[in-house]
């Protein structure tokens, strides 16, 4: 019987390794890339069974990049490997359809059974999250937020930069877009959502999962927005 074939993102290369060594045993491991723009390019190319990916990457989250792929690989399976155990990540990835969601700390133990759970059509989640977590995603998501307001890729992009703490031409240089561009997609960005801040647009990108929770990051993001 021919293998599944798995792509691995993750922005670490010694857990990007170790994914590819644990799961080699059982799968044809087809490629390992480490920002979310590689993982929708090498999915388009080599058009995967499975994908394992990371949540916080960077160029663009996981998130985001599986909502892109889904759109074109419809019949692929997500599993996220991450160490955000809050319940705001993990209703995140429910929505975009994951198959599997699993914290780093418990991938040697939980990340081939999780797999064998998608396979079988099933959702799985880490036992540590808590029993109550998909609850808390049923009621979470009746209610409305600024996640319903609709982003463009480009958008969520630049408050992905915004939030990392980047300046405009840093943002224009990464992006290879125009300085003019950019302060364009943070006037429109800050309207849509009702925002004043770069303090603000941090915490609703933390929010999003487009990026991690660090100190150090809500620090540049509120000390960029004075």
């Amino acid at each position: 019987m021919e293998r599944l074939r798995v792509l691995v993102a993750d922005d670490h290369p010694l857990l990007r390794q170790g994914v590819q060594t644990l799961l080699s045993h059982q799968f044809d491991v087809v490629g390992a890339v480490s920002d979310g723009q590689s993982l929708i390019d090498m999915a388009a190319e080599l058009r995967p069974d499975i994908i394992v990916t990371d949540i916080s990457m960077p160029l663009m989250s996981g998130l985001d990049a599986v909502r892109q792929i889904k759109r074109r690989l419809p019949a692929t399976m997500f599993v996220f490997l991450t160490v955000h155990s809050n319940p705001v990540y993990v209703q995140r990835a429910l929505q975009v359809h994951a198959s599997a969601y699993v914290l780093k700390s418990e991938a040697a133990e939980e990340l081939l059974t999780a797999i064998e759970h998608a396979l079988r059509g099933e959702v799985y989640l880490s036992p540590a999250l808590g029993n109550s977590i998909l609850e808390r995603f049923r009621t979470a998501s009746g209610r409305p937020s600024r996640s319903s307001v609709e982003l463009t890729g480009r958008q969520r992009q630049i408050l992905q930069c915004i939030a990392e703490g980047r300046q405009n031409k840093e943002i224009a240089h990464q992006l290879s877009i125009g300085t003019k561009t950019v302060e364009f997609h943070r006037a429109r960005l800050m309207s849509k959502l009702g925002l004043h801040s770069v303090g603000q647009l941090t915490r609703f990108a933390i929010e999003e999962g487009l990026v991690g929770v660090s100190s150090d990051l809500q620090t540049k993001g509120a000390s960029a927005g004075r």
